[in-house]
C-alpha cells in the first residue's frame, strides 16, 4: 500500500501542474483575444484587475454579488455618441457542506456599460424564466405589453410604468425580439448589458449593439426631455 502512495502523489502534483498551465494559457488566449477586439475599436484594454467597478456603478447589483469582487480585462472608448465599458467580472460565493468543511466558488461573468448622458430612470428586462413565472402566479408580476408575444419573452420591471412604455414601444419590442438575448438595466446615464457567464469577443458587439439599440429608439421628444432634465 506504502509503495502506491508515491507515484500516486507524483500523478496529484502532475495534474495539479498540467491544470495551472493550461488555466494559464487559456487566460492569455482570452486576454490576446479580448486585446484585438478592444485594438480593433480603437478602445483601451487593461488586462489587471479593477476593484472600483461596484462603487462607480451602484445602481447594478450584478456587481455586488458575494465576495472577492473586481473586473478584469476592461475595454474603455466610444460606441458613436456615447461612452463604452466592457469587462469581465469575478466575485466568489462560499458554501458549507454536512461536515461544516467551506468550499469558495468562484465565479465570472462578463458586462458592457453604456454613458447615454441622459437622465434614465430605473429600468430593467431579461428573458422571462421558469422561476419568473413562478413568481407572477404569486402576483409578483411584471409589466405586461401590448404585445403577448413580448410579455411572454421578457420580464420587465420598473419603478414607473410609464417609464417603461415609453422605453419599449412597439419598435424597441420588435428589436429586442429580434436581438440576441442579454439582461439590461438602465439608471442614472447607464446602460448595463450583461449574462451570467463570460461573453465571447463577438458577443461584447452583441452586447453594445443592444445597449446601444435600445437608446437610439428613444422617441426623440423623451431623448430631448432626458437632455434637458
Amino acid at each position: 500500500m506504502a509503495g502506491l502512495f508515491i507515484p500516486f502523489l507524483i500523478l496529484v502534483v502532475a495534474l495539479i501542474i498540467f491544470g495551472a498551465i493550461s488555466a494559464s494559457k487559456a487566460k492569455q488566449k482570452r486576454q490576446m483575444a479580448l486585446a484585438a477586439w478592444s485594438d480593433a475599436r480603437g478602445w483601451n484594454f487593461e488586462p489587471a484587475e479593477v476593484s472600483s467597478i461596484a462603487r462607480r456603478f451602484p445602481a447594478f447589483g450584478c456587481f455586488k454579488q458575494g465576495n472577492d469582487r473586481y473586473a478584469y480585462n476592461v475595454m474603455r472608448g466610444s460606441v458613436g455618441d456615447y461612452g463604452g465599458w466592457a469587462m469581465d467580472y469575478h466575485y466568489t460565493t462560499t458554501s458549507t457542506d454536512s461536515k461544516g468543511n467551506t468550499t469558495t466558488h468562484h465565479h465570472n461573468f462578463s458586462a458592457v456599460i453604456i454613458d447615454s448622458g441622459l437622465r434614465l430612470s430605473p429600468l430593467g428586462i431579461k428573458t422571462e424564466s421558469f422561476f419568473d413565472k413562478m413568481k407572477g402566479a404569486f402576483g409578483f408580476d411584471d409589466i405586461d405589453f401590448e404585445s403577448a408575444e413580448f410579455s411572454r419573452a421578457f420580464w420587465v420591471t420598473a419603478e414607473n410604468k410609464r417609464w417603461a412604455y415609453e422605453v419599449i414601444h412597439q419598435g424597441t419590442m420588435e428589436f429586442l425580439l429580434e436581438s440576441p438575448r442579454y439582461t439590461l438595466e438602465m439608471d442614472g446615464p447607464y446602460v448595463l448589458a450583461w449574462r451570467g457567464r463570460r461573453f465571447k469577443p463577438a458577443q461584447f458587439e452583441e452586447a453594445l449593439a443592444l445597449a446601444t439599440g435600445i437608446l437610439d429608439r428613444l422617441p426623440k421628444d423623451i431623448r430631448r426631455a432626458l437632455a434637458e432634465g
